[in-house]
């Protein structure tokens, strides 16, 4: 190509009056022939000026296009000679043959090993709100006058400190806050410096298996379990292996007990999804089990607030006097799961690496939220809004339990439901609960299968994960009718298979 053939080259392929401006579409169309090796390094472009004629254009617009490339190296200026097509083309005669096996590797995936076992796994659903998505709050009944109030008295008199990266622990009055709440509701010990701030259970989980484990440690964790915590654990690089939950919470096999893991990931107060608290006798054994062989229980207390028969529970991490628990909690469930705030509560020894560690890795920058927090806390509002939907959950779930019993008494037996936003509908074995949840989906309804929280399919018990705290009261029956017919059409279809 010759300096010609370039103005007519640009003369072509310029659109007059289109939405991208001269300049700019100049610029592409020098750099994609440069590029693409139709202008070979050395080829002298034409003067900006006479170019402009050519085109048509303002001399401007040509100079725009010839100094962004000259910046960006494909134009080279040789002062009283020209402006010429720079040499970029690589040497690729340096460079060494690919190795077989790795040239196949990377035509067969894209991802580490690492990362297409967390995609095996995923749990994420595109649908995050609607009957009966599990662990949603019903965020429509979250205070909003009362939380842009303390938005706006922050904004009034905004402190630098607020807008800038955020201490690795967390905005201190929020820490305060916490530890002072947990203390009082969940019989935690602990004080604000041993709390860290996080942007919810995940990060909390990634950071503990950081900061405790080495890749290939042993982590004990429920089966069936949260799918996030079992993903998390993988990708951290440690091998997670399940044990079955009873009417008593998790087991601990006498095999399992001879080869002590590196981590225990527990939900005692609210097994999850299950739903049975973890008795004393197992808590105290754990405890026990754990001091003796400094293992590190990560203890998920994830809704704990949120309980409909007899008092609260108390903590695992209360009970504990070797500090071998790291306590996990997250505003997900209590306020709205936007807001991303989670938090943990670590040993004393360990709480300032703790928090260089999180400032490290997460570089937390979420100050402003942390204060309107810790003022929503501090006066009263989070636990005069924790009460009324306390009251208002149990009413749903009360509504719930009776539109099982009357559409399915006899064939599915919830679990669960003394606490949390959820309840577990057990069917008949050979159920096909993925069939039932994409079926419900097709008629706006969703829910999870209950059998996808199981490690092995094998040992699947099938059954559905109901979350109705954003259900309306008076929509439940209707749409939990809706949901039924879908059971029972699934069950009748394999009773004909059968």
């Amino acid at each position: 190509m010759s300096e010609v053939s370039i103005s007519d080259y640009l003369l072509t392929h310029l659109e007059r009056g289109g939405g991208v401006p001269m300049n700019r579409q100049l610029y592409g169309l020098l750099r994609d022939g440069i590029l693409g090796g139709a202008m070979l390094p050395g080829l002298r472009v034409p003067p900006s000026r006479a170019l402009a004629v050519d085109l048509a254009v303002s001399r401007n617009t040509v100079t725009y296009a010839y100094d962004q490339l000259i910046a960006e190296g494909y134009l080279e200026a040789r002062t009283g000679d020209g402006t010429y097509v720079a040499d970029t083309e690589p040497d690729v005669a340096r460079l060494p043959a690919a190795a077989g096996d790795a040239a196949e590797a990377a035509e067969s995936s894209l991802l580490s090993g690492r990362g297409e076992r967390l995609l095996s796994g995923t749990g994420a659903s595109s649908a995050q709100w609607g009957a009966f998505m599990p662990g949603i709050p019903d965020i429509t009944r979250f205070p909003n006058e009362v939380w842009s109030k303390l938005q706006a008295r922050h904004w009034r008199r905004i402190a630098p400190g607020l807008l800038t990266y955020g201490d690795g622990a967390g905005y201190q009055p929020l820490r305060e806050a916490i530890a002072g709440h947990l203390r009082t509701a969940r019989s935690v010990n602990c004080t604000a410096e041993q709390v860290i701030v996080t942007s919810g259970t995940h990060q909390s989980i990634q950071l503990a298996s950081t900061l405790l484990g080495e890749m290939g440690d042993t982590a004990w964790i429920e089966d069936p379990c949260y799918w996030g915590t079992r993903n998390v654990i993988r990708s951290s690089g440690l091998a997670p292996l399940p044990l079955p939950v009873d009417e008593e919470g998790m087991q601990m096999p006498e095999e399992a007990l001879r080869t002590p893991p590196r981590f225990i990931f527990v939900t005692p107060s609210h097994q999850y999804p299950l739903g049975p608290v973890m008795s004393l006798a197992r808590r105290r054994l754990l405890l026990e089990y754990a001091a003796r062989n400094q293992v590190w229980v990560i203890e998920d207390d994830y809704d704990s607030e949120f309980r409909y028969s007899g008092p609260p529970l108390a903590s695992l991490q209360g009970l504990d006097s070797h500090e071998r628990v790291i306590y996990l909690g997250t505003f997900s469930k209590t306020l709205f799961p936007g807001l991303r705030i989670g938090f943990m509560v670590v040993p004393s020894a360990l709480a300032s690496r703790f928090a260089r560690a999180n400032a490290e890795l997460f570089r937390d920058g979420q100050s402003f939220l942390h204060a309107v927090l810790a003022d929503f806390m501090h006066e009263g509002h989070f636990s005069s809004h924790v009460r009324k939907m306390r009251q208002l959950y149990a009413e749903r779930l009360a509504c719930l339990q009776a539109a099982i019993h009357t559409e399915l008494g006899g064939i599915a037996l919830p679990s669960g439901g003394d606490a949390g936003l959820h309840l577990a509908l057990g069917l008949p074995a050979g159920a096909n609960d993925t069939a039932i949840s994409q079926a419900a989906k097709s008629r706006g309804i969703l829910t999870r299968p209950l059998s996808a929280y199981y490690a092995e399919p094998s040992s699947a018990r099938p059954g559905l994960m109901l979350g109705y705290a954003a259900v309306p009261t008076e929509r439940i029956p209707v749409l939990f009718g809706q949901l039924a017919e879908e059971i029972r059409g699934q069950l009748c279809h394999s009773d004909t298979h059968t």
